[in-house]
């Protein structure tokens, strides 16, 4: 069971504070890879720290899983924090997301996904995001590609 699913066997929908890693990937034309998951929001490929993991095994995890790619680099480009990372869902949990995030443009394999977490990947110039990507998720492109990688 993931961690944050057995915290919430306690606290309900009270606030928790879940770290976790998203990773924007590059390629030579300077575009990102974007996921669009099932509910049908495009975003970066990452997700939440599990017990004994650091950032950078989340990041290689999460890609991995989420869209079969091995990272062979990682750079840190922010850790984002704090009351403005406040969410509540509609079915009531609450949470404050810690999030690191990493860039790269060092891949190797073959994009593949399961249905589950990923129903299609495409590369997008960082000008021209979709319009339904997670809010935080276009913040963390727009200043990367804003010169400060």
């Amino acid at each position: 069971m993931e961690y944050y699913k057995f915290l919430r066997q306690y606290v309900r929908t009270k606030p928790l504070i879940l770290p976790g890693s998203v990773v924007i990937i590059g390629n030579k034309k300077g575009e990102v890879l974007l996921q669009k998951r099932p509910e049908g929001r495009w975003g970066l490929p990452g997700g939440l720290m599990e017990l004994g993991e650091s950032f950078e095994e989340v990041a290689l995890r999460e890609v991995r899983e989420e869209i079969g790619l091995e990272i062979q680099s990682l750079q840190l480009l922010h850790v984002y924090s704090g009351k403005e990372f406040y969410t509540k869902t509609p079915n009531g949990d609450e949470f404050y997301s810690v999030t690191a995030v990493f860039y790269t443009d060092d891949v190797e394999g073959k994009m593949q996904f399961q249905s589950s977490e990923t129903v299609d990947v495409q590369f997008f110039a960082p000008n021209e995001l979709p319009e339904n990507i997670v809010g935080s998720h276009r913040m963390f492109i727009e200043q990367a590609y804003k010169g400060e990688r």
